[in-house]
């Protein structure tokens, strides 16, 4: 699987993405023949080599004419809709558009179809937005990583007025994700770039790959402290493995019952554990204990942990950072003459892999009043009939 690591080391902007990506093999005539199938015109990019701080990098510029009035997101999505590119290109697009218009109403506290962009509204950011992706799928990447993004200080100036570094905008794009603050003076992260990245990639400080190819693209600032560089790293992983990181929280107990655990399991999966266990162990002076091991996404750390402590009186929890590998997976709705129910559709190399929805064939069984297994086998059946048996292997249960 060919994935791409952006390494937001000095921040990130839409003509910093492109520029990676031209300097990590990306063809500028294959870009601009793309770029073409949008109904803009009276513009022109450019892409030149340069030096940042000893460090050779591209810059990819759009010259455009200065324009007079604003688009809102109504103006954009027509823009793309018009065009005649890749139906996933346009989608994409148009989800980074969305993102960029909600956070814009949640800032000023309207309404998004009253939204009208000023500096991302112009030819130049939708060329660079449009680019980024398009130079992604030009590029052929699977899966789009990115490491936290780095944010600067002082203050930046646009069409509202003046306000600190990061922009309003770009904060309520951030949200949910890993960020660290820079001592560093100037805006490192654009809301176009932190609407690019942050609707595309997952987030992650480490990855399993081999690098093939890597690209910097430059920023139009100098800054004195680090190179104002955007790298990128392109290379292969395992076949269909999807890399993410994830928090164990874990504590011992010795004085909890076991009502309140059980209690306690289930809490925690309703409010988002991806897994909840229970180890019995020994404790000091022989005391029977139990540890409580939950796996979460690191942005549910304060909440999981929050319950913990209140729940079970425990003063101390023990949390581990860990790279997991997954198959790839997704939720489909499986009509059956018993009724509908989900099922999770795994995918390892060539085969595919079923596992019929617990909850929902219970249901069923208890609406039908059947067996259970008679359920699993016929939920099975119907997913087959409709996607063919070729390379499938269906998961045994236990």
């Amino acid at each position: 699987m060919k994935i791409i690591y952006f390494d937001c080391f000095s921040g990130i902007a839409g003509d910093m993405i492109i520029g990676a990506l031209l300097d990590g093999g990306l063809e500028i005539s294959a870009l601009r023949k793309e770029l073409k199938k949008l109904p803009l015109t009276g513009y022109e990019i450019k892409a030149f080599k340069t030096e940042k701080q000893g460090i050779k990098g591209t810059k990819f510029e759009v010259k455009a004419p200065h324009e007079k009035t604003h688009r809102d997101l109504k103006d954009i999505i027509r823009i793309i809709e018009k065009s005649s590119l890749a139906k996933k290109i346009k989608d994409d697009s148009k989800k980074i558009f969305k993102r960029l218009a909600e956070a814009e109403a949640k800032v000023h506290g309207v309404d998004i179809d009253k939204i009208h962009f000023h500096e991302v509204g112009g030819v130049d950011a939708i060329v660079d937005i449009l680019g980024a992706v398009i130079g992604l799928d030009i590029l052929k990447v699977d899966k789009i990583y990115s490491s936290p993004l780095s944010f600067g200080k002082g203050y930046v100036k646009f069409s509202h007025g003046k306000f600190p570094v990061p922009a309003p905008a770009t904060v309520e794009l951030c949200k949910n994700i890993p960020v660290r603050y820079a001592d560093i003076e100037g805006e490192l992260v654009t809301p176009t770039g932190a609407a690019i990245i942050t609707t595309l990639a997952e987030f992650s400080p480490r990855l399993d790959f081999k690098i093939e190819k890597i690209g910097y693209g430059a920023g139009s600032m100098d800054l004195k402290e680090i190179p104002n560089l955007l790298r990128v790293m392109i290379g292969e992983t395992e076949l269909d493995l999807e890399q993410d990181e994830i928090l164990v929280l874990e504590t011992n107990i010795d004085n909890t019952t076991p009502e309140v655990l059980g209690y306690l399991t289930e809490k925690l999966l309703a409010k988002g554990a991806l897994d909840v266990y229970l180890i019995p162990v020994i404790m000091k002076k022989g005391r029977p204990g139990t540890i409580l091991s939950v796996i979460c996404n690191i942005d549910k750390s304060n909440e999981l942990s929050s319950i913990i402590f209140s729940e079970t009186g425990t003063i101390g929890l023990r949390t581990q950072f860990h790279l997991r590998k997954k198959l790839s997976r997704k939720i489909e709705m499986v009509k059956t003459r018993f009724g509908k129910a989900r099922v999770k559709v795994i995918t390892d190399g060539k085969k595919v892999h079923i596992s019929p929805e617990f909850e929902d064939c219970r249901i069923l069984a208890d609406k039908n009043n059947i067996p259970l297994r008679e359920v699993y086998k016929e939920v099975e059946k119907s997913f087959w009939s409709v996607v063919g048996t070729e390379h499938r292997s269906v998961r045994k249960r236990k």
